[in-house]
């Protein structure tokens, strides 16, 4: 497990997001988190995440928003805890969130609670 103390978690995870380019961004998304739950996102069918992923279409620049932060999420989760975790603290109720999937708080809008509430995750070790 990473030392917190001596390396800032998510020091330059925001930089990644920036600089990734929409293909990198979905895939990694899509690695991680699962087609579906991209999908439930952005409000997506299935399909079309895969044809952001493939370049074969390119996101709008709202869903291009939403799979930033999305990333920027999911980057600063995997820092610290594997594939697998970061999955399910996606798809999971969350006490931070009155109980909603942090998905479907992305979804509603709730991007920054949802980072919070992974900051806080990260932080509780």
């Amino acid at each position: 497990m990473t030392n917190l103390a001596l390396r800032p978690v998510g020091r330059d995870v925001h930089g990644q997001a920036v600089r990734a380019g929409s293909v990198v961004i979905v895939s990694r998304l899509q690695e991680i988190l699962g087609r579906d739950v991209v999908a439930i996102i952005t409000g997506k069918q299935p399909r079309q995440v895969t044809r952001w992923a493939t370049g074969d279409a390119a996101p709008t620049a709202h869903d291009q928003q939403l799979l930033r932060d999305t990333y920027q999420v999911v980057e600063l989760l995997a820092e610290v805890e594997g594939p697998e975790v970061t999955r399910m603290w996606f798809i999971g109720m969350n006490p931070q969130l009155d109980d909603q999937a942090p998905a479907e708080a992305i979804t509603a809008g709730n991007v920054r609670d949802v980072m919070a509430a992974a900051r806080a995750f990260v932080n509780a070790g």
